[in-house]
């Protein structure tokens, strides 16, 4: 299974579309065996649910993230998880021992990335 945490270098940024990086971990019976990071390739409407999903990412970890990339996520069968905040590879970890939940902040505006605290 492979988790992606949208990330400015190695801490979840608050709006997953605007992330420099995705933090990509391929996971094998609850322990993390590989990290990659991914550069965004960029924030299009659409197009970060599917890529992430081709890349056979399970789990999105964001701060916040629009309503449209919940339902793509959705829609593919990938587990998202919003309103996290801190290190990726601590939330991971948290993840994986069933102490990180979504809080479903969903963000409503697009305009500046500040917006989705």
């Amino acid at each position: 299974m492979k988790i992606a945490v949208a990330c400015d270098k190695k801490v979840v940024t608050q709006h997953f579309g605007h992330c420099q990086n995705f933090n990509v971990y391929e996971v094998r019976q609850n322990k993390v065996i590989d990290k990659q990071v991914v550069p965004n390739p960029g924030h299009k409407p659409g197009f970060l649910p599917n890529y992430l999903n081709q890349l056979g990412v399970k789990v999105i970890i964001a701060g916040g993230m629009g309503g449209g990339a919940v339902d793509i996520f959705n829609d593919l069968g990938i587990e998202v998880i919003i309103g996290a905040k801190g290190e990726a590879d601590t939330l991971v970890e948290a993840y994986l021992d069933n102490q990180l939940e979504s809080t479903g902040s969903i963000c409503h505006q697009h305009q500046n990335e500040d917006e989705c605290n």
